[in-house]
């Protein structure tokens, strides 16, 4: 399977690109965790948007933070890979990218994510090590983890 990866600005996602992300994110984080937040909260319109396309259906999904919003250093959140296409290696491909573009566009020496716990050997295979104690997040065992360049 190859996708069609794009990384835009807040500013430059069209009206059905940001429909796809805001789908895809209610679909996983609200609706099959079955967790009642608020996704929309006033990062987006200041960071990037990594999407990986399989021709019109989006894929996987990561938001580039830049440093000084949820961390000191930049971040990358909201990582969702649709269903459909999870154990297809597109959620290790969707950080790969997230991880080069972080690293390239805010010449930063390290990323900082919130992991939801379950995944922590996923982070862990890519690089991130565990820099808090767990702790819950919309009722979401979540940790911190660092990556260093």
């Amino acid at each position: 399977m190859t996708l069609n990866w794009t990384c835009n600005a807040f500013s430059s996602l069209t009206p059905e690109s940001l429909y796809a992300i805001m789908q895809l994110r209610n679909e996983v984080f609200v609706v099959e965790q079955q967790c009642v937040y608020q996704d929309a909260d006033d990062k987006d319109a200041v960071s990037w948007h990594l999407t990986g396309w399989d021709g019109n259906k989006l894929v996987a999904y990561a938001r580039i933070i830049p440093p000084g919003i949820s961390f000191e250093t930049s971040s990358i959140g909201r990582v969702v890979t649709s269903p459909a296409y999870r154990k297809t290696g597109a959620g290790r491909a969707l950080m790969q990218r997230a991880i080069e573009f972080a690293f390239n566009q805010f010449n930063t020496s390290s990323i900082c994510i919130g992991a939801q716990l379950y995944l922590l050997h996923f982070y862990q295979s890519l690089g991130f090590t565990p820099c808090s104690e767990e702790f819950l997040e919309d009722g979401i065992p979540h940790i911190e983890m660092l990556l260093h360049k």
